[in-house]
C-alpha cells in the first residue's frame, strides 16, 4: 500500500511519495507491480515458436471477454505506474527550484508555503530595522556655546534642539557680564591654557561690537571662513556687513573679512522718573540737551564709558559719535567740546556701569542714562519710569556670535574644539537671524531687536500699530528699536585712528578737576592697554 507523507523540510519544502516500510518511491526495483504487468503483458503476446503455424480457430466469446479484461487491466496498471512515475519526478525536480503553490491540503495536514516563510522573514528584519533605528548611538555633533546671560530667549535652545535631531549635542554655558567672557577669553590665550569648561574651548561665544576691534588685535578670535557662502550672509543689512568687515588690526575695511554674526542689538537711552517731574512740573525729556537743563543739575546718572560721555556732548553740538576731527566737524570746533563737557561733568552726579540704576530706583537721582539692554527691565520693575530714544539719533549696540581662536593653541584639552569649530556653527548662525526667533523681542521678553530686524522699517511700522493699542511702558521705542525717523540718525560706535585717541585723551585730561573721581576712571579708560582703543565698554 503506498501513502503520501506530508514532512516539511524548512531549506527545500517538497512532497514525498513513500511505500509502507518508508522508503522513498524513486527508483524501478521498487516499483515490483509496475513489473509484473509488463511481464504478464508480454507473455501473452510472445508467439508459440515450437509449434508450426496453424490457423487459429474464431475466438469464442468467453476468450474474447478474458482478453477484454486482461487488456483493460494492464492499461490501467500502467497509466497507474506512469502517473506515480511522474508524480515522482516532479518531487525530483522539487527538490532543485522552490514550488510555485502557495498552500497545499493532504490528508487534513496543512503544509505552509515558502512565501509564507519569506514574509515572515521580513517582517523580522523590519522590526530590527526600526529597533536600530529607535536607539542612540555615539554618533552625534557637538556644540558648544557661550551666551551673555539673558541675551537670548529659552525657546532658542529648545528650539534648535527640536530642528536638528538626535544628532545634535548642544551645550549651552551663561556669563553674567561680557567682561566676564571678554577676560576668560583673553587669559586663556595669553596663559596657553586651556581647560574643558574654558570659554576659548567652545564653538561660539558672545562678544559686544565694541570688543570687537580689540579681540581681532589679540588674536583670541578667528574670522568667519567664506561667510559670503551661506545664506545666513544674506540675512543681514547692508549696515551690518559694512560694521563686521574689518582688517586684521580690527579696522573698518569694505575689502575686510567678517569676523562676527549679530543676534541681538539695541541702544543708548534716557530714563526719567515720571513722578518727580510732574511732581516739579518739569517738561519730559526728549532730547541730548535736556541733559545740561539746569533744574537737572546734581539729578543724573550715567554709564562710564567713555565713548559714551563724549559721544553724548557730540550729539548734542550736532556732530557724530564717530567725530574724527574736532577743528574741522564740530561748530566751535576743540574749546566748545571741552566747554560742554565740563557743563556735563557738574549736571552727572554719579557716573557708573554698575550702580547708576540703583541710584535711579533709590531716587537720588531722577533722570538715567545706559544701554536699553540695562534700563528696559529696570523700567518695568520700577514701573513709574519713561524711556526715550533721544530725537537726534543716538549709539546702537550689538551682541554677536564669535569663534573663539582655539585651534591656534598648542594644547589637546579643549573640549569638543579637537581640529576647529563645530560643523554646525552656520546652522547656530542662521537659525538665531531668522525672523521667527524674533517673537521673545516683540513681546519684550528679551530686552532688544532680532539682529535681521535693523533695517527693515516694514517691520518697525506694522508692530507701531500693534503696540500702541497695549498698556505698556511709557517710550517712544517700539518693540526694542527706535522709530524709523531716529533710527536714520542712529550709529554704530566705530574705532578711532591713532590720531584720534590722543585727541580724546589730552581732550578728558583739560577736563579732569582735582576730587573728580569719574574724570579719574575714565583717563583710566583711555590710558590703558585694553581701553587704548576709545570704544564703547559695554559689561552687560
Amino acid at each position: 500500500m503506498w501513502v503520501f507523507s506530508s514532512t516539511l523540510v524548512r531549506s527545500s519544502p517538497s512532497l514525498r511519495l513513500s511505500n509502507d516500510a518508508g522508503v522513498p518511491y524513486h527508483h524501478a526495483a521498487n516499483r515490483p507491480e509496475r513489473t509484473l504487468h509488463r511481464r504478464t503483458l508480454a507473455l501473452a503476446l510472445r508467439p508459440n515458436r515450437a509449434e508450426s503455424p496453424q490457423p487459429e480457430p474464431p475466438p469464442s466469446p468467453l476468450r474474447l471477454a478474458a482478453s477484454a479484461i486482461l487488456f483493460l487491466s494492464v492499461g490501467v496498471s500502467a497509466c497507474t505506474a506512469c502517473t506515480l512515475s511522474n508524480r515522482t519526478d516532479k518531487n525530483v525536480i522539487g527538490h532543485l527550484s522552490p514550488p510555485s503553490v502557495t498552500e497545499a491540503r493532504l490528508d487534513g495536514d496543512t503544509v505552509e508555503s515558502h512565501s509564507d516563510d519569506v514574509e515572515i522573514t521580513d517582517k523580522e528584519m523590519k522590526s530590527a530595522f526600526e529597533n536600530w533605528c529607535s536607539k542612540t548611538y555615539a554618533l552625534t555633533v557637538p556644540l558648544r556655546v557661550i551666551a551673555l546671560r539673558g541675551s537670548i530667549p529659552p525657546a532658542w535652545v529648545k528650539d534648535f534642539i527640536q530642528v536638528q535631531g538626535k544628532r545634535l549635542k548642544l551645550q549651552v554655558e551663561f556669563r553674567s557680564t561680557l567682561d566676564a567672557i571678554y577676560q576668560e577669553l583673553s587669559s586663556a590665550s595669553k596663559e596657553h591654557h586651556v581647560g574643558v569648561k574654558s570659554a576659548i574651548a567652545a564653538d561660539i561665544i558672545t562678544l559686544a561690537d565694541s570688543w570687537l576691534d580689540m579681540a581681532i588685535r589679540r588674536g583670541i578670535i578667528e574670522p568667519l571662513v567664506d561667510a559670503e557662502k551661506n545664506d545666513w550672509f544674506n540675512c543681514l543689512s547692508d549696515k551690518w556687513k559694512a560694521h563686521l568687515r574689518r582688517n586684521d588690526g580690527g579696522e573698518l575695511d569694505p575689502n575686510g573679512r567678517i569676523w562676527g554674526v549679530p543676534y541681538r542689538w539695541g541702544c543708548m537711552v534716557i530714563a526719567y522718573k515720571k513722578t518727580k517731574f510732574k511732581r516739579h512740573n518739569l517738561a519730559p525729556i526728549e532730547d541730548w540737551s535736556d541733559l545740561w537743563r539746569p533744574e537737572l543739575a546734581g539729578k543724573i546718572s550715567m554709564v562710564d564709558a567713555p565713548r559714551e560721555v563724549v559721544g553724548a556732548v557730540l550729539k548734542y553740538m550736532g556732530g557724530s559719535y564717530n567725530t574724527k576731527n574736532f577743528a574741522t566737524q564740530i561748530s566751535g570746533g576743540r574749546d566748545a567740546v571741552v566747554h560742554n563737557l565740563t557743563a556735563l561733568q557738574r549736571q552727572v552726579r554719579l557716573f557708573d556701569s554698575v550702580h547708576y540704576l540703583k541710584a535711579l530706583g533709590a531716587g537720588e537721582v531722577w533722570v538715567a542714562v545706559g544701554w536699553s539692554s540695562d534700563i528696559l527691565p529696570a523700567a518695568k520693575r520700577l514701573s513709574d519710569v519713561a524711556v526715550i530714544v533721544p530725537k537726534s539719533g543716538t549709539s546702537l549696540w550689538a551682541d554677536l556670535w564669535a569663534i573663539p581662536a582655539a585651534t591656534g593653541l598648542a594644547t589637546e584639552q579643549i573640549g569638543g574644539r579637537v581640529r576647529g569649530p563645530s560643523p554646525l556653527v552656520h546652522q547656530w548662525f542662521e537659525f538665531c537671524l531668522q525672523a521667527a526667533r524674533g517673537l521673545p523681542f516683540q513681546q519684550e521678553v528679551i530686552p532688544g531687536a532680532l539682529a535681521s530686524s535693523l533695517g527693515d522699517t516694514s517691520l518697525t511700522k506694522s508692530l507701531q500699530y500693534v503696540y500702541n493699542d497695549k498698556p505698556q511702558l511709557e517710550t517712544n521705542l517700539i518693540a526694542g528699536m527706535p522709530p524709523p525717523e531716529v533710527l536714520d540718525r542712529c550709529e554704530f560706535v566705530e574705532p578711532l585712528p591713532e590720531t584720534t585717541l590722543k585727541d580724546y585723551k589730552q581732550l578728558l585730561s583739560e577736563t579732569q578737576k582735582p576730587g573728580i573721581s569719574w574724570m579719574n576712571y575714565i583717563c583710566k579708560y583711555i590710558t590703558g592697554n585694553v581701553e587704548a582703543s576709545g570704544v564703547n565698554l559695554r559689561t552687560s
